[in-house]
């Protein structure tokens, strides 16, 4: 853990404030695209998608509202904060998976979606990585906490893609809210992990 006088530290907290700021931009110009994206092929994948970008703007804000301050309760409230997040996220793609599967939902082809969620997994990979790394040197538990959010943004966005392109390929339009099943079982996860350990 660095010292709070250590000079590391101001370039460390810059650095995780610069990821939650890029992380921010990104989700809320993805906001707009998924929006096109969904509405033009009428797919609910993507809307969930959308969700989870609106899921990924609140975590951010929790951490950079908690960078902007210190102490050992503002960090709880942040992580208390981040895991129901979690828990939204969960709830809401094992609803919309559900639906999906049970009515034989067939939504369009999406070239744009296919583009965006290709290149949003690649940039939120990149952003957890880095947000691990600063949270792990600052020792701070909410920003570890949000990479691995970011982190299911990655692999919910690898989802969503696999389910896209699978059924502009193949026509298994089941695809893609089955992989859900999975990040809601990984979300669920962490929403004990938070809850539990830092409640």
């Amino acid at each position: 853990m660095l010292a709070t006088d250590d000079p590391r530290r101001p370039i460390l907290v810059r650095r995780g404030f610069i990821l939650e700021y890029l992380t921010l931009a990104w989700n809320v110009a993805g906001l707009v695209v998924l929006a096109i994206a969904a509405i033009s092929a009428r797919s609910i994948a993507l809307a969930g998608f959308g969700l989870d970008s609106l899921i990924e703007i609140g975590a951010s804000t929790v951490v950079i509202w908690e960078l902007s301050g210190t102490g050992e309760e503002r960090q709880r409230r942040g992580l208390r904060l981040i895991g129901y997040a979690f828990a939204a996220l969960a709830i809401y793609l094992l609803a919309q998976s559900t639906v999906v599967l049970a009515t034989g939902y067939h939504s369009r082809h999406s070239p744009l979606g296919i583009a965006w969620t290709a290149v949003t997994a690649t940039a939120m990979f990149a952003l957890a990585t880095g947000k691990a790394r600063t949270g792990r040197a600052l020792d701070n538990p909410v920003l570890r906490t949000e990479g691995r959010v970011t982190t299911i943004d990655g692999i919910l966005a690898l989802a969503v893609l696999l389910g896209l392109v699978l059924n502009a390929a193949a026509g298994w339009w089941w695809a893609d809210p089955a992989a859900a099943y999975v990040l809601v079982y990984y979300a669920a996860r962490e929403v004990r992990e938070i809850l539990i350990a830092h409640g």
